[in-house]
């Protein structure tokens, strides 16, 4: 008997494999599963917004009432002045209603017109003060909050804001002309030129172009910081900055694939396209540059503080002439490109300086100012990450792109940089 139990016991376990197999074949027959495979998701969605809903309903009610007085910030967004009236644009930024009570010039009280209800956090108001004041005098406003607090903003030089009209309209876009289109075609003319260079001239080019680049993109970085830090950061201040060089930088990657992608699928002429769509790239980045330059433009001569002359003309033209040479440079060993892509690539870069001027004349907004300057960061980022392979002097691998760039690149680079800044104080602005 004991026989028998041993052999009973000696008996392998086929049904572990024989279920397994089972399963395979219901696998195999195509039965759908008793639930879809988004069904998990779903639940973790639904999950996740549950949870979150309870907490904006119960959270609230549950912690204890903040201690101390309001936080009151308010930040002056623009100043119009007209004959016989100061009127601001306040926006509220801190996170509490704030109600202006009172507001004084000079030491001076003044009749107050709007804000008579309180500001709800991240709305503005426009504030209309009588004060016959003068033209070319400095000015401080004083004002005071319901709480007690005095909130003051300094008007430097008190000069008429210029009126909205045809006359206004033509005269910035005449100086988005003088200063966008026209230096960068005549530092595109210099393409015949640039063509007796040679591969090490071509690098160092391309290297100088890679210089006035960084030198565009660390000065739109500091001026988008003094915006942030005159703005009350309602809507991210400086965080707007980084938003807009991130989207920027993001998009142009897209295209650059997609263009790369499709001249490849055309055939062999990738390679000779290459240049052009370099060229392309530079373009809209410097013509993303362009245009918050034209809205500091445009919003600087609203303000009175920005005289328009020869000496603006001649400063920016100098300045901006760098510009178009950065753009021809890579198309310097591709066959000759065509007159009407030199023309769409020089109103490409230079063209919405116009526009920037016109919208800045009409529209003073530091938060659009700060992204406009965002973008143009992350476009030229997007550009110079595409010319650095170009500068390598050497074809090791292991190395970096600082690391294996000769003496012309290195000095290119510095000569690029030296380049905008020396123009730059012909600016007069």
């Amino acid at each position: 008997m004991s026989g028998d139990g041993g052999h009973g016991h000696d008996t392998p376990p086929a049904d572990d494999s024989a279920t397994a197999d089972a399963a395979d074949t219901q696998r195999s027959s195509g039965s759908p599963p008793l639930l879809p495979a988004w069904t998990p998701m779903l639940a973790v969605i639904l999950l996740l917004g549950a949870t979150l809903a309870a907490l904006a309903v119960l959270g609230g009610r549950s912690l204890p009432e903040r201690l101390g007085p309001p936080v009151e910030e308010l930040a002056v967004e623009h100043v119009r002045m007209a004959p016989g009236t100061i009127e601001l644009t306040v926006r509220n930024a801190g996170p509490d209603p704030v109600q202006v009570a009172q507001v004084f010039v000079n030491d001076a009280f003044v009749d107050l017109r709007g804000g008579e209800e309180p500001i709800a956090p991240r709305r503005s108001v426009v504030l209309a003060l009588d004060y016959p004041w003068q033209s070319g005098q400095p000015y401080l406003i004083s004002m005071l909050t319901s709480s007690g607090l005095v909130i003051e903003h300094d008007i430097p030089a008190a000069v008429e804001t210029p009126t909205g009209g045809r006359d206004l309209v033509g005269v910035m876009a005449l100086l988005g002309t003088y200063v966008g289109i026209i230096p960068v075609v005549l530092g595109m003319l210099l393409l015949p030129m640039l063509r007796r260079v040679g591969a090490r001239g071509m690098r160092f080019l391309l290297a100088v172009t890679v210089g006035l680049l960084v030198f565009l993109a660390v000065d739109a970085g500091f001026e988008g910081f003094e915006l942030g830090d005159r703005t009350g950061g309602a809507f991210g201040g400086v965080s707007l900055l980084a938003l807009g060089a991130i989207l920027a930088f993001l998009a142009l990657t897209v295209i650059d694939r997609y263009l790369a992608h499709r001249r490849a699928a055309a055939g062999p002429g990738e390679s000779a396209q290459r240049g052009l769509r370099l060229s392309l790239m530079i373009a809209i980045g410097i013509g993303l540059h362009n245009l918050g330059e034209g809205l500091a433009i445009g919003s600087a001569y609203a303000l009175g503080e920005l005289a328009l002359g020869a000496g603006l003309v001649i400063g920016f033209a100098l300045h901006n002439t760098t510009e178009g040479l950065a753009i021809v440079s890579p198309l310097i060993a591709q066959t000759r490109p065509s007159f009407t892509r030199l023309a769409c690539l020089g109103l490409l870069a230079g063209g919405p300086a116009i526009v920037g001027a016109v919208v800045g004349a009409g529209i003073n907004n530091a938060e659009l100012s700060i992204l406009l300057l965002g973008l143009g960061i992350g476009a030229i980022l997007q550009v110079i990450v595409q010319i650095a392979p170009a500068l390598r002097g050497t074809a090791r691998p292991d190395q970096g792109t600082i690391a294996s760039m000769d003496i012309p690149a290195l000095t290119g680079i510095a000569v690029g940089v030296a380049a905008m800044y020396l123009t730059g104080l012909f600016v007069l602005a």
